[in-house]
């Protein structure tokens, strides 16, 4: 089905914040909410809720905005709802499993961990190692590039590997690795793959199964949502797990992996948030939320492609400017550096012109680091759906003047 035309001036009517009038480049660390989901959150806190149940109005709420929210992510990722786990945040998440798996290595075993990936995806795996006494083993993507290619993760897993840790997409530098291609490689030697999808999901139609992932950890506040965490694995496979948990907990999965009562709020938020993904682009609205996603998400890459070569054409001409988002697949996010300006200096200098693009190196420690910027990073740029062509004119046209490319 051919992508339905992407009204942008209809989206941006949506979000309140955008009525302050900055440009925001600031998505990848946390976007801006459209109003749909802020009713749901408060619709939600202000009506009778109590713990979940089947007896009481307010139980009976609680239960259908837990069922309703794994529905809607099930639906976002294309896997079974009954998979559906949510915590605090993805990192959150990932700790929690990775004392869960690694309760069952040792000294023989060993986790592979790639420097492409934001530190929620690496340290987790390194401290669980190191309280078992197993091997971490690194996959190095190339710096000039990049590219993580499956041969690198390849050359460091081997038959003692219990799994395998890499991102779905660089939130530093938006590089989007093959994942079929190393889940291939893991599952080839018995190992588990875990995918952080936090950056990813935002931008690229998600479907789980396909990409070969075990494990999918994602945060709704990325994808226009409240701030909350989401894992996705087969229910079976979770069934296998059993991780540290309180005695009178339920033991049904997903619930034996959520620690306390859920927000309900939120779950309604992220419920809400898939819905406004899924109308992106206007579709017939007798068809199943998946489909409309997916024509939704071809229309949002569509548009979202189409800015980010109009943005780079003219940044890639700013003399001095070092662009670090070189993959050939990749979402849509700029890291640059430019010579003889602090990333900092740059931000601030931007956000004076009513535009909101950060600096740092954004828990992406290896990578940064691998990269040659250090602890300082960059400065970094990413598009979300309410981004307009006036917002990438603003953008380039505030980095040329910073930059003495614009007279």
């Amino acid at each position: 089905m051919a992508p339905s035309a992407y009204d942008v001036d209809r989206i941006r009517w949506h979000f309140p914040a955008l009525r302050e009038g900055a440009a925001h480049f600031d998505g990848p660390g946390g976007s801006q909410v459209p109003d749909t989901v802020a009713t749901a959150v408060v619709e939600t806190l202000t009506s009778a809720i109590s713990n979940r149940g089947t007896v009481t109005p307010a139980e009976r709420r609680a239960d259908r905005i837990v069922v309703e929210a794994r529905a809607a992510m099930g639906d976002l990722l294309a896997v079974d709802p009954g998979g559906i786990v949510f915590g605090r945040s993805a990192t959150e998440l990932t700790f929690h499993l990775a004392r869960t798996l690694s309760s069952g290595w040792g000294p023989d075993d060993e986790v592979v961990v790639s420097r492409l990936d934001h530190d929620a995806n690496i340290r987790p795996w390194v401290l669980a190692a190191e309280t078992v006494g197993a091997t971490v083993r690194w996959a190095d993507f190339d710096p000039a590039t990049g590219e993580l290619p499956p041969e690198a993760v390849g050359a460091v897993v081997t038959d003692r590997t219990r799994l395998v840790a890499v991102t779905a997409a660089s939130n530093l530098i938006g590089t989007r690795p093959d994942l079929p291609a190393i889940a291939e490689i893991a599952h080839a030697v018995g190992a588990l793959l875990w995918v952080d999808g936090v950056h990813a999901t935002a931008h690229v139609l998600t479907d789980v199964p396909a990409t070969g992932a075990d494990f999918w950890v994602c945060s709704p506040y990325k994808f226009l949502g409240p701030h909350l965490g989401v894992l996705a694995a087969a229910p079976e496979l979770l069934e296998t797990l059993h991780p540290a948990k309180l005695l009178p907990s339920s033991d049904a999965v997903p619930e034996r992996f959520e620690l306390g009562t859920l927000p309900y709020e939120l779950l309604a938020g992220t419920t809400a948030a898939v819905d406004f993904l899924a109308d992106l682009a206007l579709t017939d609205p007798s068809l199943s939320r998946r489909a409309r996603l997916v024509t939704s998400f071809a229309a949002l890459e569509e548009h979202e492609d189409t800015l980010l070569a109009a943005l780079e054409e003219r940044l890639r001409a700013i003399p001095g400017l070092t662009a670090y988002s070189n993959a050939r697949r990749r979402t849509p996010t700029l890291l640059v550096t430019v010579e003889g300006h602090d990333p900092q200096d740059l931000r601030a200098a931007l956000a004076e012109r009513g535009v909101n693009a950060p600096a740092g190196n954004f828990y992406a420690w290896e990578c940064s680091h691998h990269l040659g910027l250090g602890a300082t990073g960059g400065l970094r740029m990413g598009l979300a759906p309410y981004t307009n062509a006036d917002d990438i004119d603003r953008l380039a046209t505030g980095l040329e003047e910073i930059c003495g490319a614009r007279r």
